[in-house]
């Protein structure tokens, strides 16, 4: 919907439309299929006239509108775009352009049942990015180095002959040997060609396409291009920056960075898992393990609002969830992927204290988890329905160890219990206690039948990896004998693995929070700062600057992993970005106070890190937590806003030593209790900004209070 008010102009006016084929009729998935929504394009318009009286007035789409060609000759989001300049037809939008040789438009009789108008925050121009260097590789290919995987397209400057052709081709990396390399594309051709009209200086830019790219190989240009030559135009759901985390370590802070663009690549409409290859697609396991960290680097309300809608529309009658949404595969019921239907609405939830949207999507939550009780059956053990497992764990040749396979079974029933618990909480937020009660049983005896399948007398959690205990400890499923020895068993094996993780989709996102928050804070942060495969820093050391769907996506020898599946684009592993912000930083919700009505500011700092600085803004204003410490000092500036209030903790305190702005905690204007709680100082405060300081005893190795 557009307000084209300022658009009119005195006089006769008109209106022009350019069509593309887009999702609803171009290539889609990875089986080579397309018009899986419709086989023609079309357009479907109606322009409200208000008058000063208050009459109304329409304007549709009907008989009498005409239709043409125009220098567009395919456009494809997967294919790319061919544009002949010569086709141009100048003016053809106005109102006294000559449509005599136009056909009339065709008429469809189509469904007007389905139309659901969108409330997702539209996909924009954002920014602007110039080329770093031009290349000659040793393939001879001319290759302009954007320094940055992006998504979105070039604008292209230049000056030549009529009929000319000059072919753009996009990818992420080169080759080990600087070459430009296209293999893991598979069959999506991210090329544009453009044909030159050839009178003077022309500026061309798709519009019905968008390529996943860093480097861009030029074919075709007349004489040699230069730097400014090529624009790189990064395009995105318009959502408002939110978050802001930086840390004393330049490797964290590349890491956030690439977190961030991850994000930007991907949330173009729907959350897709990647925006290079042929797929594009809006897979539910990677958004769900990402939505916490998403919400602290920008306002996802409305973006997640509308493809919850998405989510809902296209789930099944038996409550069976779709892989992707918009479902084209016609494929669902996935453990931890389908589970999207029920974490992300509480996510949001917890984050914005949108009690409205956990209304709307409550059908579709309750809906899932009656699919997994009727496919559970009475023993609550999930063995049916094809499930990805933890998708793309750490996997080895070496010959003593067979990698970290996480029985499917097990996942399965551990979103399952997760799934019932959530939905009995939005039940008791939303007021059905009937609901609220038969989930609590139903999770009761979940949890029961998962400890009687997968966890021994002795705190052993099924196969004995590390998703099996973060998720068993994350999801609360350990009797509280066994958290102990369960949360050793996963620091452990941390330990003897070097500090290397071997998590996927499934562990990855809560494993260094279930490490902090059963007093293993140390071994999270050797986690987070481990440099070498497989970890988060690796792909940074590797010249990264977005997160890559595996672990090893450019091997140490510099070999590519499997082209079949290896995107470099691919936000999934920087769900570690929640930690950053709520545990390095240390900003996290209060559930009983949820968008932030209820501040917790507890930091937990390690990893021999001197500073971190984080904000985010808030429904109330903006939150900050910023830390240092400095010959012992510990300082920590608090911005608290207005209308809420806070819960600091001031790891390895005492009382009597802390300051705030140079005064007693008694005396300090705002702080309403403090008060000594084993190793740390917890302060109650109203809104208002405070700086804390005291000398740091050796802060305890992990939890919050």
């Amino acid at each position: 919907v557009f307000d084209v008010t300022e658009s009119l102009v005195q006089g006769d006016n008109a209106v022009g439309v350019t069509v593309g084929d887009g999702w609803y009729r171009g290539f889609l998935a990875f089986r080579g299929q397309r018009n899986l929504y419709g086989d023609y394009g079309g357009l479907l318009l109606q322009i409200r006239i208000t008058y000063k009286d208050g009459r109304e007035e329409f304007v549709t789409t009907d008989a009498t509108w005409k239709a043409g060609t125009g220098p567009v000759l395919m456009s494809d989001i997967y294919m790319g775009e061919t544009y002949d300049a010569r086709l141009e037809r100048p003016g053809w939008s106005g109102a006294d352009y000559d449509d005599t040789n136009w056909q009339r438009a065709r008429v469809v009789d189509h469904s007007k049942d389905i139309l659901v108008a969108s409330e997702g925050p539209p996909v924009r121009r954002i920014e602007e990015i110039s080329p770093v260097e031009i290349l000659t590789t040793p393939e001879g290919d001319t290759v302009f180095d954007m320094g940055q995987n992006m998504v979105g397209r070039i604008r292209m400057k230049v000056r030549g002959s009529s009929g000319q052709v000059i072919t753009l081709r996009h990818a992420e990396v080169l080759d080990k040997d600087g070459n430009f390399y296209t293999e893991n594309l598979r069959a999506a051709a991210q090329t544009v060609r453009y044909t030159l009209k050839g009178d003077g200086p022309e500026v061309y830019e798709p519009r019905f396409t968008f390529q996943g790219f860093r480097y861009v190989a030029v074919d075709g240009y007349p004489g040699t291009p230069a730097l400014n030559d090529l624009t790189g135009v990064v395009i995105h759901s318009d959502m408002a920056h939110t978050g802001f985390f930086e840390t004393s370590d330049p490797l964290l802070n590349q890491l956030q960075h690439n977190i961030t663009w991850g994000q930007k690549g991907n949330f173009l409409d729907v959350p897709t898992d990647c925006p290079q290859r042929d797929e594009r697609l809006g897979w539910t396991g990677d958004a769900q393990v990402f939505a916490r960290t998403a919400a602290f680097n920008m306002d996802v309300a409305s973006f997640f609002s509308k493809w919850l809608k998405d989510l809902a529309a296209d789930q099944d009658e038996s409550g069976s969830i779709p892989w992707v949404i918009p479902d084209v595969l016609g494929r669902g019921g996935a453990a931890a992927w389908a589970d999207a239907g029920v974490i992300i609405p509480w996510t949001m939830y917890l984050v914005y204290g949108d009690r409205r949207l956990l209304e709307i999507q409550y059908p579709s939550m309750k809906g899932w988890v009656e699919y997994m009780r009727s496919q559970a059956g009475d023993d609550r053990i999930w063995t049916e329905d094809f499930t990805f497992g933890d998708w793309l764990a750490y996997s080895t040749n070496e010959s003593d160890y067979p990698g970290a396979t996480t029985g499917k079974d097990f996942v399965a029933t551990a979103y399952f219990a997760h799934s019932t618990d959530l939905v009995q909480r939005a039940a008791v937020v939303l007021g059905k206690s009937d609901d609220a009660t038969d989930y609590a049983d139903l999770f009761t005896e979940i949890k029961a039948a998962f400890n009687r399948e997968f966890v021994t007398e002795t705190g052993r959690v099924a196969e004995n990896t590390q998703t099996a205990y973060t998720v068993a400890l994350a999801f609360e499923l350990l009797p509280e004998s066994l958290t102990a020895e369960a949360a050793g068993r996963l620091a452990a094996d941390v330990r003897s693995r070097d500090n290397h993780l071997t998590t996927g989709f499934v562990g990855t996102a809560d494993l260094c929070h279930t490490l902090s928050r059963y007093d293993n804070l140390d071994v999270a942060y050797d986690l987070l700062l481990q440099e070498t495969y497989p970890s988060w820093l690796y792909p940074v050391k590797k010249g990264a600057t977005t997160i890559w769907e595996r672990w090893d996506g450019i091997k140490p020898d510099s070999s590519f992993q499997d082209v079949g599946m290896n995107s470099f684009n691919h936000y999934a592993y920087g769900a570690i970005g929640d930690w950053m912000y709520r545990v390095v930083a240390g900003i996290e919700i209060d559930p009983k106070f949820p968008g932030y009505k209820h501040v917790l500011i507890q930091p937990q700092p390690g990893g021999d890190l001197s500073f971190a600085r984080a904000s985010i803004n808030t429904m109330y204003g903006e939150v900050a937590s910023n830390w240092e410490i400095a010959d012992n000092q510990f300082k920590l500036n608090v911005l608290i806003p207005p209308n809420t209030k806070a819960t600091v903790r001031l790891p390895g305190a005492r009382l009597v030593d802390v300051f705030e702005s140079d005064r007693s905690l008694d005396d300090a204007t705002g702080i309403t209790d403090s008060r000594q709680v084993d190793g740390a100082v917890v302060v109650m405060a109203g809104s208002g900004q405070y700086e804390f300081t005291y000398p740091m005893r050796t802060p305890a190795k992990g939890g919050t209070e």
